[in-house]
């Protein structure tokens, strides 16, 4: 039961702190609508989200009045469609239709986002999985609100290094088709280690095969809530500031389980997870880059960096799990920089780099987000980029991804503007020495000794 104190306190943290829920994202089984005709996939797959996500928005807005908590995204995630256009699409022009059927269906029901133009290809490659590989850069060129990702990796499985090959390329060709606006179609493409079925978070969110044929996913976000909290522990050891940020984490969590518990019984379909993560906006005070600092960082990237986002990480999940039972996704701290102003700011003054991004990825929630890059870094470097962060999850046993932007036609020192909730980037520098050698190798980077717990 809520007292007055618990209202009045979630008030003050969305009306000052910026605290919303970040998705209400819909997960939807397209496994039925498998056909060898194509038109008939196309049309079962329009029909089945039309019909199954028609009153989401709505609830959604509902849900928004009648609590008084933002819901910033209405999303839907699907089946990936490697597997669902599998025997109808026979070249890649085919999956670019099954594209524009998830766009058209995305506006009609009017959600901001369709994740699940995805292929999972942890340890090989079908046909069906290279020719949507094939035909990304069409795909999210010609359509609006479509998300792809792309999962290479695993701790079970090791490395598909066939794969990063062919996606340092994907990536780069995505870059040329929307070189007009500013490459911003690298901006709907992730690359996963580990990528977990339940995500609700774009651009990597997809339906696992393994989930309900409907599901309710909510992802929650805080960094405004939890620096003000975490201002109170100024001057105190650690302990203290632990105890701050989960308290604060539980709190954040039990809003999204109230908004998730509504829209499940609202829209009669089960619920999933929570997703409790930090995610930045480019909003002032709306930062985790903020939060480090106020840990007590004079700027991100200073010596302490990793440990800090380690410390915030792990009690952010701890709190979060005392709250809901079903906390899953990626859950913990996203630091993309073009979403995060003291990102930006930190990579314009020097004290961040590609490299110390790296490492806080090894404690972060996912991985190297929203960076932008020259736009005539090599196709190998961008796979070699991939194949770090692949490494860095396989061996620690967590999610991690790359979205990377090389903004065509932009170099070091100038700036990208890619609007909205993704904000502006500085144009970071990639380092000159090339891994042509290594990435051309072909095959597979076997799993590692501690995977094999059977």
């Amino acid at each position: 039961m809520l007292n007055m104190f618990e209202v009045n306190e979630t008030n003050k943290m969305i009306e000052q702190e910026r605290l919303d829920v970040r998705t209400i994202t819909m997960g939807i089984s397209l496994l039925d609508c498998c056909d060898s005709n194509l038109d008939a996939v196309n049309e079962k797959i329009y029909r089945k989200i039309t019909t199954v996500a028609k009153d989401l928005v709505s609830v959604g807005k509902e849900i928004e009045k009648d609590f008084a908590i933002p819901i910033v995204n209405k999303r839907i995630s699907v089946t990936p469609i490697a597997l669902v256009g599998g025997s109808a699409c026979k070249k890649t022009e085919d999956f670019v239709t099954i594209a524009k059927t998830l766009d058209r269906a995305a506006k009609e029901v009017g959600v901001n986002f369709i994740g699940g133009y995805s292929a999972l290809v942890s340890k090989g490659m079908t046909t069906a999985d290279e020719l949507l590989i094939r035909s990304i850069p069409k795909a999210l060129a010609c359509t609006d609100r479509v998300c792809s990702s792309v999962n290479v990796g695993s701790t079970k499985a090791g490395i598909n290094m066939d794969a990063v090959a062919l996606m340092g390329k994907i990536v780069l060709e995505t870059a040329e088709e929307t070189k007009e606006i500013d490459s911003l179609g690298c901006a709907k493409l992730v690359v996963f280690c580990n990528a977990p079925d339940d995500n609700p978070f774009m651009a990597g969110a997809f339906h696992g095969v393994t989930e309900a044929d409907v599901i309710i996913n909510v992802g929650v976000s805080g960094p405004g809530v939890v620096k003000t909290a975490i201002e109170s522990a100024r001057g105190q050891n650690f302990e203290v500031l632990c105890e701050t940020i989960k308290k604060t984490a539980f709190k954040i969590t039990r809003v999204g389980q109230l908004v998730a518990q509504e829209a499940s019984k609202r829209l009669n379909v089960p619920f999933g997870i929570i997703d409790l993560s930090l995610a930045p906006t480019p909003a002032i005070g709306d930062s985790v880059a903020e939060i480090l600092e106020e840990i007590g960082l004079e700027r991100v990237g200073a010596p302490g960096t990793t440990a800090a986002l380690a410390l915030l990480n792990d009690q952010v999940k701890k709190g979060g799990v005392m709250a809901s039972s079903y906390v899953g996704g990626l859950s913990g701290a996203f630091i993309p920089v073009s979403e995060d102003q003291g990102m930006i700011d930190a990579v314009a003054m020097g004290a961040l780099n590609l490299e110390k991004l790296e490492a806080m990825t090894c404690v972060c929630s996912v991985g190297l987000d929203m960076i932008a890059v020259p736009g005539d870094t090599p196709a190998s470097t961008i796979s070699g980029i991939i194949a770090d962060e692949s490494a860095i999850g396989m061996i620690n046993q967590k999610t991690t991804a790359v979205r990377i932007i090389p903004v065509i036609g932009k170099s070091v020192g100038e700036t990208v503007e890619f609007g909205g909730l993704l904000g502006y980037a500085p144009v970071m520098t990639v380092n000159k020495y090339s891994c042509e050698k290594f990435i051309s190798r072909g095959g597979r980077i076997p799993a590692p000794i501690h995977s094999f717990k059977n």
